[in-house]
């Protein structure tokens, strides 16, 4: 990862120093910001399970700047975005493609941003150097061909898109702009400030928005 920030806190019982992760962990935001493999999915589930403890009723913040990676590990923190009690904010802060595209649309209604220049793209899963017998290979193909079903499903859902345009879309790596992706149902504003941020984010659970728990 190199070189990580340190953040010095003066309280009343004197220093105290923070890795910058952490002490973003203090104010709920939670910050992915590399490739998406099993360790990195297991860190972000881990901050999010612990934020649900610590408060059940305040919202999580979810920044995201990562060129996706493994399907299955961003199921993973999919799934616990929307298996906590917290709404989870999305911000999409210079990149949200394949799967951090997913954790994007995957925030609460209403609570799902991105900041002005970012970039997002969804596609269809991958696999490469799969090896093996021609059975092998078949097994993985229709396990690839799920995912596919997966994903049309929660793009559908989350973006209020018919599954049969998902579909099409996913075909090929559909690039979108925030305007683009905010006319496309995958966030629901793009801001160009943190208060414009926080103020939507209240509003939207002032009215009563919820993620879907499912």
């Amino acid at each position: 990862m190199g070189l990580i920030p340190t953040v010095l806190e003066t309280t009343g019982r004197g220093e105290r120093a923070y890795d910058i992760y952490s002490r973003l962990l203090k104010d709920r935001i939670i910050f992915l910001g590399q490739p998406i493999d099993d360790h990195i999915a297991n860190l972000v589930v881990a901050q999010l399970l612990f934020l649900a403890s610590e408060d059940p009723e305040r919202e999580v913040w979810l920044y995201i700047n990562t060129p996706g990676g493994s399907v299955t590990a961003a199921m993973m923190i999919y799934d616990t975005m929307q298996y906590i009690p917290p709404k989870v904010a999305t911000l999409c802060t210079g990149m949200a493609a394949s799967g951090g595209s997913l954790l994007l649309a995957g925030g609460a209604p209403g609570m799902r941003f991105s900041l002005p220049h970012a970039s997002i793209l969804i596609h269809q899963p991958w696999a490469s150097g799969m090896q093996g017998q021609a059975t092998d290979l078949e097994i993985h193909a229709r396990e690839i061909l799920r995912q596919r079903s997966e994903l049309v499903r929660i793009y559908s859902r989350h973006c209020n898109q018919p599954p049969e345009k998902v579909e099409r879309d996913l075909e090929r790596d559909f690039f979108m702009t925030p305007e683009e992706a905010v006319k496309y149902g995958l966030i629901d504003s793009m801001i160009e400030g943190a208060k414009a941020a926080e103020e939507m984010a209240a509003k939207a659970a002032k009215n009563g928005h919820t993620a879907e728990k499912k």
